[in-house]
């Protein structure tokens, strides 16, 4: 890839990626994005941990756990009750680091843009106000396109793809942004095996720039398979760290209550959900 323009917040030497430090949100919304005491229920309470450079992280849990939650207060997009939130040593707000990809269902697929339109929205924090795109910028976009296997889709509207190409093209624009924090909001609802996979071994090959991942999904075994750790959230901190560490009988009855079947294997304890 083409060398990292320097703009956005300086990262302070030393300091993780993703910190929470005892982060609570209500859900009541406020004034300007910020939350609420007023609100009677918390959507997350006294959550704390941190991710350091290049981990993946699953973040599962039930419906309502606060997953996309937790995204927006990464991407900044939200502010907490309480606590702090901190990129590379500081508040998400002004990071340009920092690729947030929601639910396919929260997109406007008719909009009237191609694949290569979208992943060059990526280049807008290293471009600037008021500028046009250099020929640096398209090729970063023929770049990143090439890197997810998505450069024949360029100047295809965004809307015919199919889940798999769509959720490749948006990881091309966090290449294209030269993100160093991805944030995924269950990026494989509705799409088959194959196509999943393919989403797996292009987040594998952004090991080497130290991109770091967190991902929501509902799909226990996918995330041990494919995660170096696990947060199980239910509104709280139920258990983070390495999977066969978190996905115990004891930490999924806590997060999933009657629910939750726990079958265990061999190497790996899976979980299958029961409605």
């Amino acid at each position: 890839m083409t060398q990292r323009s320097i703009r956005g917040i300086n990262h302070q030497p030393a300091s993780p990626c993703l910190q929470f430090v005892d982060v609570s949100v209500a859900y009541a919304g406020g004034p300007h994005g910020r939350t609420s005491r007023n609100g009677r229920d918390l959507a997350l309470q006294h959550i704390s941990f941190q991710v350091e450079s290049g981990q993946r992280v699953a973040i599962v849990g039930p419906n309502g756990a606060g997953k996309s939650t937790l995204l927006h207060l990464a991407a900044g997009t939200i502010q907490p009750t309480s606590g702090q939130v901190q990129i590379f040593g500081t508040g998400p707000g002004k990071h340009i680091c920092i690729a947030y990809v929601p639910q396919r269902s929260q997109i406007d697929w008719s909009f009237p843009v191609t694949a290569a339109d979208v992943v060059m929205m990526g280049r807008a924090g290293q471009i600037g106000l008021l500028r046009r795109p250099s020929r640096q910028d398209k090729q970063v976009v023929e770049e990143s396109l090439a890197r997810v296997n998505a450069l024949p889709l360029a100047h295809k509207q965004i809307g015919e793809l199919s889940g798999g190409q769509q959720q490749r093209i948006f990881i091309a624009r966090a290449l294209a942004q030269e993100a160093e924090l991805l944030l995924l909001d269950e990026p494989l609802t509705g799409l088959d095996m194959p196509s999943q996979e393919t989403i797996f071994a292009i987040m594998e090959s952004l090991r080497p720039d130290g991109v770091t991942v967190l991902m929501a999904t509902h799909d226990l075994t996918l995330a041990a398979e494919h995660f170096d750790q696990i947060m199980l959230l239910n509104r709280e901190m139920v258990a983070f760290g390495q999977p066969t560490a978190v996905f115990t009988p004891e930490n999924l009855l806590h997060a999933y209550g009657g629910r939750m079947s726990v079958f265990m294997q061999t190497v790996t304890p899976t979980a299958a959900l029961q409605e």
